[in-house]
């Protein structure tokens, strides 16, 4: 029946024009998924077919950036639009209760959507604050569901990795105890309880799943189907199919409500892979690019990124583009037809032409990164096909890579068209290209708050 529905929602649409009708939103932010940690991405060790329909059934990038090649920058960067520095989150919030994170002033995509009649809802991870203003309720959503550290245990929804030991699960900014429930299933149960209750929409879900993040508690199926895999690899895969099942149970309960056709789903990861010792050291994979999470190099910010939305996109297509997480907040205010506040300028560009169209040329003529604070604090600039990195700091190294001498950590240019793997250092080649990126770090620095 939702299928019939959906097929005469669509029909309707493509009458009255899909674009009058605000789409349904919801945005499945990974955390610590690989850059090529998918089958459409070209993993060949994965089983990721529900990934892999939203890439068949809508617009897969192959050079979208994430906001910031660790947590809650890039969870800053996605929601405000802005570049995490300018949205005052350069690194990661601390997950002790009781500590603020990003800014109140700052104006969510919730906030914005929520200023349209949307619905809103946050499922999943925060990592922004740990204060009552600066936990999801007071961020423009209406229902959250999640913890508001870093990560938990799936089962007991303790925070173990700094102590002292401290639960971490909340409903609406309150704290329950679900002991023993797989978080995963809680997550479910949240997600269909929030899109029965606003199907008839439109609505907003931000779906921040904790997955592949450690700790790496895959389910008893997917631990069985990768045991002969070589560890870590085995665990992060067995986590990652884990992941991809919960993503089927998403688009399976909204054919079933008949709302799949007019909801734009945006899938992406928040950055690269971790290499840290809480996932073994390893497990992801950046497939030819250098670096992981914590780097600004390609393997921490290219990401998987998947925009499908039956009613109102292409299917199967794919973009070469230079994108950014930023950008979803202006797409999102161009296709619900809400205003960005004055007040809150934004850094990301909108998509929806670039979506709509492959023809067209990437809406960036340059990105900036800077994570952390102070002197040494990483940072990078993209323009075109050249990148430099600065402050460098890097875990592994590629195969047949030497350690970098502290002149490269302190400036790497690199060419990605003929270098892809960020191999060589051209920075005293084009000393022109590197004058030129010094100049657009200090554009954006002095324009960035304290």
């Amino acid at each position: 029946m939702g299928k019939v529905l959906g097929a005469l929602f669509f029909i309707a649409a493509s009458f009255l024009n899909a674009e009058t009708v605000p789409p349904n939103v919801i945005i499945i932010y990974t955390d610590d998924q690989g850059s090529v940690d998918a089958n459409c991405y070209g993993s060949k060790d994965l089983v990721t077919p529900h990934i892999d329909l939203l890439a068949e059934t809508g617009v897969r990038f192959t050079q979208m950036m994430a906001p910031s090649g660790i947590c809650s920058a890039s969870r800053a960067g996605l929601l405000t639009g802005q570049f995490p520095a300018r949205a005052g989150v350069p690194g990661n919030v601390s997950s002790a209760q009781g500590v603020a994170g990003m800014p109140t002033e700052k104006v969510t995509i919730a906030e914005m959507l929520k200023g349209v009649g949307y619905a809103t809802g946050h499922i999943g991870k925060w990592h922004l604050g740990y204060t009552p203003e600066t936990m999801p309720n007071a961020q423009g959503f209406d229902y959250s569901y999640g913890h508001m550290g870093g990560c938990i245990d799936n089962y007991s929804h303790f925070f173990y990795w700094n102590g002292p030991n401290r639960h971490d699960l909340w409903r609406n900014g309150e704290e329950i105890w679900e002991d023993g429930k797989f978080f995963g299933t809680g997550m479910m149960d949240e997600l269909r309880g929030f899109i029965d209750r606003n199907e008839k929409g439109p609505f907003f879900v931000y779906w921040a799943i904790n997955w592949p993040h450690y700790p790496l508690q895959g389910t008893e199926r997917w631990r069985e189907y990768y045991k002969d895999l070589p560890s870590p690899r085995n665990m992060y895969a067995a986590f990652m199919s884990s992941t991809d099942d919960l993503i089927g149970e998403l688009l399976s309960h909204l054919e079933e409500k008949g709302l799949r056709e007019n909801t734009l789903v945006i899938f992406q990861s928040d950055h690269g892979h971790s290499v840290e010792e809480r996932t073994f050291s390893g497990g992801g994979s950046a497939g030819p690019y250098r670096g992981h999470k914590g780097t600004l190099w390609e393997g921490g910010l290219r990401v998987p990124s998947i925009a499908s939305w039956p009613a109102g996109l292409p299917e199967g297509e794919v973009r070469d583009q230079l994108a950014c997480g930023i950008d979803w907040y202006p797409t999102l205010a161009e296709l619900a037809g809400a205003e960005i506040p004055d007040a809150h300028p934004v850094d990301g560009k909108s998509l929806v032409s670039l979506l709509k169209s492959g023809d067209l040329p990437s809406p960036h003529r340059e990105l900036y990164w800077r994570m952390g604070k102070g002197n040494n604090a990483k940072w990078s600039v993209r323009e075109g096909d050249w990148k430099i990195l600065g402050n460098i700091r890097e875990t592994v190294r590629p195969e047949g890579i030497s350690e970098l001498s502290q002149e490269d950590k302190e400036l790497f240019l690199v060419d990605l068209k003929s270098d892809p793997g960020e191999t060589t250092n051209l920075r005293i080649e084009h000393p022109e290209v590197v004058e030129r990126f010094l100049e657009i770090r200090e554009k954006y620095e002095a324009d960035f708050p304290e």
